[in-house]
Order: C-alpha cells, then structure tokens, then sequence
C-alpha cells in the first residue's frame, strides 16, 4: 500500500513537474525492466487476488515473497547508477533480512495489528501464524528478530485504510517517489542520474 500510494504521488508529481516545466516525462533508460514485472505478478496474485490469498499456504506465500524481493533486488543491481533506485533497493534490502530473519514473511506484532484494528481479538495460538491472506506473520515484539525492521509503523487514524509499514517501505517508498519526481524534469535529469 505505501509503495502503491508512492508510485501514484510520484507519477502525478512528476507529470505535474513535467506539464510545468515544460519537459518530457521520462524514466530514461533502465536494464531488464521486465525482472520487475517477474517480481510483481506472483506477489500481486498470492496477496491481493481474492481466492489465491486465502488458499495460499505459508510456505508458498514465504517463497513468493523472499523470491520476488530477490528478483527487485536484481533489478536495482542492474541498475545501480540511479540513486533514486539505490534508495528503494535499500528498503528492498532491509525488509528482505527482517524477513529472512523471521521464518519468510515480514513480522508484526500484535499491539501493532491492534492500533490498526481494535476490535480484533488476539491470542498466542495466533503467533508464528500468517496474518489472514497479508505477507504478514504475527509475533510478539520479544520473539521478533530485528524488530525495529519489522511492519511497525501506521497510517494516521484519519487515513481511509488501515495499513502497517517498516522502515524499509519508507525507503521504498521515498526511492519510488523520487524516482518519478526526477522523470518529469525532462531528458536532461533522467540522463544525469542514470549515469
């Protein structure tokens, strides 16, 4: 959702600095573009498809996950020269060991999932478990390794959805953000940063 909510500010900040500008949006030009389709699409089906993300087990959702983070990484490798990619591959990077670090799925406590929801009721059988159909597992924060990586931050109240992200989203996100922004200042400030 954060990385959602980044591409979406970002495209319209960077059309808008390219509309007034008067500049061409461009991302210039990046290797193996297509890794990050590879990545997406088994993620965006075990997490967000309706039937798949009830029915997917915990073993297949932990290898979908590790696997597509894997793959991002990849990409951000290829493409090492774009800072705005160094940054979001940074946040790939520390949500990937958290969740290594934690059976293959990212960890969130139960006080968190509580500030989300208060009406849920959570006990320890639900520990070590996956979240509903999220990338999710529920631990306790003692029983977290590298707890201050985890899904630990929440949207304000006033926000629509109730979402939970980690210190690695934040970099993901900031590195989406930029990514786009820095399209919309024209050929010029995507060639400079790509190389």
């Amino acid at each position: 959702m954060i990385l959602s909510l980044a591409v979406f500010f970002g495209l319209i900040a960077g059309v808008l600095r390219a509309r007034i500008g008067h500049n061409r949006f461009t991302v210039g030009h990046l290797h193996a573009e297509w890794l990050v389709l590879l990545a997406v699409l088994p993620q965006l089906l075990v997490f967000f498809v309706p039937r798949f993300r009830r029915t997917v087990g915990y073993e297949i959702a932990a290898v979908t996950l590790v696997a597509s983070l894997l793959l991002l990484l990849l990409f951000v490798w290829l493409n090492r020269t774009d800072l705005a990619l160094l940054c979001l591959g940074a946040g790939l990077l520390l949500n990937l060991i958290v969740i290594l670090a934690n059976g293959g799925l990212m960890p969130i406590s139960p006080e968190t999932v509580l500030r989300l929801a208060s009406d849920v009721t959570i006990d320890q059988a639900h520990y070590g478990k996956r979240l509903g159909g999220t990338k999710d597992i529920l631990l306790p924060e003692d029983a977290t390794r590298l707890a201050f990586l985890s899904d630990r931050f929440v949207l304000p109240n006033w926000f629509p959805m109730g979402v939970a992200y980690s210190l690695g989203d934040i970099l993901i996100a900031a590195g989406a953000f930029w990514f786009f922004w820095r399209a919309g200042g024209g050929d010029r400030a995507a060639h400079s940063q790509a190389t």
